[in-house]
């Protein structure tokens, strides 16, 4: 049987990409680390793996209004470095001239806030009402332009 040698270089390419994606999303497991120096890059690229699916978050008992809210709609994008998307694209935007960690921030204006969730910008979604109620938006508008000490 003769196959084009066209067609075996895009069966080996798409056999490669097939592996790849398998191992980057753990349908297969990784070689075990060889060197002490794999093992610790190994470990930090599992640290800075975004684990999508989120633990509800209660509030404290001092907690300020809108900490739940924000914590359980928010942080899996702007939660605290490296590995989160949001804060990542902030500290590359501000160089260090502003916090990068939404809660940090203390010149965010309500409206301004509202306009970005719901519509979205650059890499952030927007959020429709029925993914994120005004009443959970208001809530972390509110956290997040709270008073600081």
């Amino acid at each position: 049987m003769n196959i084009p040698r066209k067609a075996i270089g895009a069966s080996a390419l798409s056999a490669a990409l097939l592996i790849a994606g398998l191992l980057a999303t753990g349908f297969v497991a990784r070689a075990h680390a060889e060197t002490p120096v794999q093992a610790e890059a190994a470990a930090q690229a599992d640290e800075q793996t975004i684990h999508w699916t989120r633990a509800a978050v209660a509030a404290p008992a001092n907690a300020p209004r809108g900490f739940a809210e924000y914590h359980n709609a928010c942080t899996v994008c702007h939660g605290p470095m490296p590995e989160r998307p949001g804060t990542r694209a902030l500290a590359a935007k501000y160089q260090g001239t502003i916090p990068a960690l939404l809660e940090e921030r203390t010149d965010l204006q309500p409206e301004f806030i509202r306009m970005i969730v719901r519509n979205g910008i650059s890499l952030m979604p927007m959020f429709r009402k029925t993914e994120l109620s005004d009443a959970q938006l208001d809530a972390i508008v509110a956290y997040l332009t709270r008073p600081r000490s």
